[in-house]
């Protein structure tokens, strides 16, 4: 069984940076494919960025790329996403999901994902 835990979101003006945390309990951390997914009001949950389980490989939406560095750190059992030059389309409850695998692999797709994190908000303000 593994938990996540997000942390790190907030209100922040257009232009500005958050970086959001994911805290995984348990001690596999290291065998997680991860991702970060976002859900705004009214609309369909959507990937933002994925990482594998090394972090050798990472995929970033396009409506972040660019913008947003996905990382972790396997000794801390975190996985981190690194957001700037926010913007109020970014407005969302921000969900960290995680898959097992011993192969080095990244899911961009929610239902490929086993465990969810509760959320947390972030508010951009125009």
């Amino acid at each position: 069984q593994v938990q996540l835990v997000e942390s790190g979101g907030g209100l922040v003006q257009a232009g500005g940076s958050l970086r959001l945390s994911c805290a995984a309990s348990g001690r596999t951390f290291s065998s997680f494919a991860m991702g970060w997914f976002r859900q705004a009001p009214g609309k369909e949950r959507e990937v933002v960025a994925a990482i594998s389980q090394s972090g050798d490989k990472t995929y970033y939406a396009k409506s972040v790329k660019g913008r947003s560095t996905i990382s972790r750190d396997n000794a801390k059992n975190t996985m981190y996403l690194q957001m700037n030059s926010l913007l109020p389309e970014d407005t969302a409850v921000y969900y960290c999901a995680a898959d097992f695998g011993y192969s080095d692999y990244i899911r961009t797709a929610g239902y490929q994902y086993i465990y969810w994190g509760q959320g947390t908000q972030v508010t951009v303000s125009s």
